[in-house]
């Protein structure tokens, strides 16, 4: 991704193409290596005849600066969407994969998050976002622009550590973050300063709360299927 050239000349190879800007390492300035990578990325799709492209974003992207994928995927969306090519948005909820690394400490009986725990919050598996790609990547040219990718229904955090308590047999805490420790708690877990911002910031925007939409297209996969896979294979 970091040489356009020669990710222009694959892309010229295909007919049409899945794109993910990856994540950048939490010890870097994330914000500036993704928005590097999302314009490469966006560069090397210009020209490359590709008939059409499937770009994966994110609830709540909006313009803006340092919110993290909130900022830098609505950039990737809007230079995505200036080559022309025929471009698919798939905005994606709060992943599932996330809670992962909540599982050591639920474990002990309890799970931080600066999530509040009435919060409803849309969530979703990656395996239903990769379904709904595939159904767009293989659509007609006509299925273009922003669709919005939830999974059955919201959650709470609270539901979450409810979720964690039934499957590992023992109660679980919701221990809150408060809002002017979320930016600390990020440098706590080796984030970069730089990071450690982008992501508080990003957090907070979520939990102002961004506009979800009425009619999203909805997966399969629960929460307590999420949960209860992740601890069985533990």
């Amino acid at each position: 991704v970091a040489n356009e050239d020669r990710l222009h000349a694959v892309f010229r190879q295909a007919k049409r193409a899945f794109l993910l800007n990856p994540p950048a390492s939490p010890a870097s300035d994330t914000n500036s290596e993704e928005l590097k990578t999302a314009r490469s990325i966006a560069r090397a799709v210009g020209g490359s005849d590709l008939e059409k492209v499937v770009v994966a974003s994110s609830y709540g992207a909006q313009a803006g600066d340092g919110i993290g994928d909130l900022s830098v995927l609505y950039e990737f969306e809007q230079l995505v969407q200036g080559t022309g090519v025929p471009t698919a948005i798939n905005r994606a909820a709060y992943y599932f994969t996330n809670l992962d690394n909540l599982l050591e400490t639920a474990k002990e009986g309890h799970l931080s998050s600066p999530f509040p725990g009435d919060l409803v919050l849309p969530m979703v598996s990656p395996a239903d976002l990769a379904e709904v790609a595939a159904i767009r990547l293989s659509s007609t040219n006509n299925d273009v622009g922003i669709e919005y990718v939830e999974g059955p229904r919201r959650y709470t955090f609270t539901e979450v550590a409810q979720a964690f308590s039934n499957a590992l047999g023992l109660p679980v805490a919701l221990q809150g973050i408060a809002r002017q420790r979320i930016e600390k708690s990020f440098r706590e877990q080796g984030f970069s300063e730089a990071a450690a911002r982008s992501y508080a910031r990003m957090t907070m925007a979520t939990i102002d709360g961004a506009e979800l939409p009425n009619e999203p297209i909805r997966g399969k996969v629960t929460l307590e299927e999420h949960v209860n896979s992740l601890v069985s294979q533990t």
